[in-house]
């Protein structure tokens, strides 16, 4: 007798993926937000890579004193996140982003206004980077709202390339104006408020009726994600060694048009690698996304130990890579893992990143001067590619153990 044929078993994600092929790539509302992205990082990070020189000059003081200055401003922008999420649930995402863009706006005016008035100065940094950390978390919450779990890897991806694409441009614009700070300021002003404007004609987004009940403000830590947010903290503090310390081991080694071709690469290379992995990047385990991510990361350290142009340019693309993959996966994870708001989920990110920073800025910057002291840099990046082998395991046995469940209660 001839035995009936098998069926073939059917695939879980084929329903998804048909759902998705068939729903429209990006609302109007959600490309406006995107352009709204793109237009604040560009703003915002024409003045950031030029803000030490710019305190230095209206302060009159030394780079001791900027770095407490920009330490204050990074903690206003991180620290603050979860409690800004926290807000932007209550108060409607579409006001988050436009309240945001007013405190863009203000500080921009600030900036200009402040030629002669080192206050002035100083409160213009505290007001944009209040904005960024209210705008942070609605803008991403935005672009998620409503949508279900197969539709948030594009989402995501999409408002991170339009953030990083906006980074890669910024710099940019600021290196055309930084000799004429009045009209640089004037342009970041007109930008923020345009951007504001436009916000202004976004739809109000509907309450959902499944949507998680809205926290007292002291609960707003409740529902953390522990593995995503330490895992998060983790690929920052390494990335930021990258990011806040390569400039200075170039200098002298790279060529400085290859050293800016290559960080402009890197923030292109976001923009480009997370959307085109972004469903493999949401169908991979944590621990093979962690594997690959950080295995990028540690490659690239170990080529920066090379010290030739080649072998930096090597080093960023691997790290662009890298971080494209973990970065997207964390925030995936953290919205899987959480039975809060994406708004409050964000803000709990934003404070994972911020937390990262911070130890990247405290234990990254004595070792590195400890190695440059001693003459042996290169042996700098080859401590940080260790890490990148030796802490994701600890940091996954560590997130298991503290939450074996799904999220915090």
């Amino acid at each position: 007798m001839v035995a009936a044929p098998v069926p073939p078993r059917p695939n879980p994600l084929a329903g998804l993926r048909r759902r998705a092929r068939r729903a429209p790539r990006f609302t109007g509302p959600q490309l406006a937000v995107l352009a709204g992205g793109l237009l604040v990082n560009v703003g915002s990070f024409s003045v950031y890579p030029y803000l030490a020189v710019l305190l230095r000059e209206r302060l009159g003081v030394g780079m001791a004193q900027v770095g407490v200055v920009l330490g204050a401003a990074t903690l206003v922008q991180f620290a603050s996140a979860p409690l800004t999420a926290a807000l932007a649930e209550r108060i409607g995402l579409k006001r988050s982003l436009v309240g945001a863009l007013v405190l863009y706006s203000l500080g921009g005016g600030a900036f200009l206004a402040g030629a002669g008035s080192p206050a002035l100065t100083v409160a213009g940094l505290l007001l944009v980077s209040a904005g960024g950390s209210l705008y942070s978390p609605a803008y991403r919450s935005y672009l998620v709202h409503g949508a279900g779990p197969e539709h948030r890897p594009r989402l995501v991806s999409a408002g991170n390339a339009a953030g990083n694409l906006g980074i890669a441009l910024g710099p940019v614009v600021g290196a055309l104006l930084v000799r004429h700070p009045a009209t640089m300021f004037t342009v970041v002003t007109a930008v923020y408020v345009g951007v504001a404007v436009g916000h202004l004609f976004l739809p109000r987004e509907q309450r959902t009726g499944d949507a998680p009940p809205v926290e007292p403000f002291r609960r707003m830590l409740h529902g953390l994600a522990v593995l995503p947010f330490l895992v998060t903290a983790l690929s920052f503090y390494v990335h930021m060694q990258f990011y806040q310390y390569l400039s200075s081991y170039a200098q002298g080694r790279v060529a400085t048009l290859l050293y800016g071709a290559a960080m402009m690469g890197y923030s292109l290379g976001l923009v480009l690698v997370q959307p085109l992995v972004a469903r493999r990047v949401a169908a991979a385990s944590y621990p093979r996304a962690m594997a690959v991510g950080f295995g990028c990361l540690g490659a690239g350290m170990v080529a920066f130990a090379g010290g030739t142009g080649v072998a930096v340019a090597a080093g960023v693309a691997a790290i662009s890579v890298g971080s494209a993959v973990l970065f997207l996966k964390n925030d995936l994870e953290a919205l899987a893992g959480s039975r809060r708001s994406a708004t409050v989920v964000f803000g709990q990110q934003r404070l994972a990143v911020g937390a990262g920073s911070f130890l990247s800025g405290v234990l990254g910057g004595t070792a590195y001067g400890f190695f440059e002291d001693t003459a042996h840099l290169p042996v700098f990046w080859l401590v940080v590619a260790a890490q990148c082998v030796l802490l994701p395991p600890l940091v996954w046995v560590l997130g298991r153990r503290l939450r074996p469940g799904r999220a915090t209660t």
